[in-house]
């Protein structure tokens, strides 16, 4: 019975950390959508500064909702005394900072390009501990299963790869979709991307005016595709998974969460 209830008190924590981590993105697309779809054209002033809430600046409206609500589910976890997962804590972070400053700059470019570096982050993390000799992929999940250390690489391997996969893709579908930048996009000193129409590898970016495509369709998609990948590597965690009544998983040097 106790088993039972433990089971059962796992599976609706992280049912409660799936929904925590995808209610912003819905709110995100509802008030986007909203804001475009009813045609809502409102200029005012609060304290003297000047706030518009229109078809051309749901974008910052919707990314403000998205992080707020990120951070208020973080908030939470951390005063009813629940456990926050590195990985949402690292994911987060990145939102939030870009997504301010894209809004505080008023520059779409920022917005359109945090879910690329968030990905690249993630997938530098992995590789760069693998290289130096530890995993932060187990440290991150070593709590919820036991594997061995092939198995934790092999999986460490996979979601690397798949965040480098999905930022290519991020980058493709916003630059593609997206209406041209009025000015050039520099991150850290680095032209990311220029302004108004060009051509790369033989596509035309820049010339197409849908942002929808990328605000709701691919925000969405992510989520759709990000748990198709998870399922498809259950079958390989459950093979390799240890009960533990096993024999006691291998010694490691890699450091506890």
């Amino acid at each position: 019975m106790t088993d039972k209830k433990d089971d059962l008190g796992t599976a609706a924590n992280k049912a409660n950390q799936i929904w925590g981590e995808l209610l912003p993105v819905m709110a995100f697309v509802a008030i986007y959508n909203l804001i475009r779809l009813l045609d809502i054209d409102v200029e005012t002033t609060i304290g003297g500064v000047g706030i518009a809430i229109n078809s051309d600046t749901a974008l910052y409206w919707a990314t403000g909702v998205l992080i707020i609500l990120t951070v208020g589910f973080i908030a939470r976890r951390l005063i009813t005394g629940g456990r926050v997962p590195l990985f949402t804590l690292m994911s987060a972070g990145i939102v939030g900072s870009f997504g301010i400053i894209g809004i505080v700059l008023q520059d779409k470019g920022f917005i359109y390009a945090k879910p690329t570096i968030q990905q690249l982050i993630l997938a530098a993390f992995i590789f760069g501990s693998l290289a130096f000799g530890t995993n932060i992929w187990k440290v991150m999940f070593k709590s919820v299963f036991d594997l061995p250390d092939h198995a934790w690489t092999q999986l460490a391997i996979r979601w690397g790869g798949y965040f480098i996969f999905m930022a290519a893709a991020n980058e493709f579908i916003w630059r593609y979709f997206v209406p041209p930048l009025e000015q050039p996009l520099h991150i850290a000193g680095l032209l990311w991307a220029p302004a108004g129409e060009y051509d790369f590898l033989g596509i035309t970016f820049g010339a197409r005016s849908f942002e929808d495509a990328w605000a709701t369709w691919w925000k969405l998609g992510t989520w759709v595709i990000t748990l198709a990948f998870g399922a498809a590597n259950v079958p390989y965690t459950m093979k390799h998974l240890r009960d533990s009544d096993d024999e006691k998983p291998e010694t490691s040097s890699e450091p506890s969460a």
